[in-house]
């Protein structure tokens, strides 16, 4: 289950977000399921369609099961999905 602890270490598509900072003022406020992620952005179906947003410079807050939000700031999350998943379960194992 996906918990605001290790929320790093699992798949975000899919995963209801909305932006709420970004350097770019028109991307504040963007919110939907997130469609697909790269290393540097994640893109988000919005009901008006697919917004893609740059993840560094963004903080993304995140609905997860059973009503539990967290917040993470882009820059942590811009690696390659792949990568990012691998390296943090690396990191938990002693």
């Amino acid at each position: 289950m996906i918990a605001p602890q290790n929320v790093l270490s699992h798949e975000l598509i899919g995963l209801d977000v909305l932006v709420v900072a970004a350097s770019n003022a028109s991307h504040i406020g963007v919110s939907g399921s997130i469609f697909d992620e790269t290393k540097h952005m994640l893109a988000i179906q919005t009901a008006q369609g697919v917004r893609k947003i740059p993840k560094r410079h963004s903080i993304f807050r995140l609905h997860l099961s059973e009503g539990r939000i967290v917040e993470i700031d882009g820059s942590v999350i811009a690696l390659a999905p792949e990568k990012r998943i691998n390296l943090h379960i690396k990191k938990r194992i002693p």
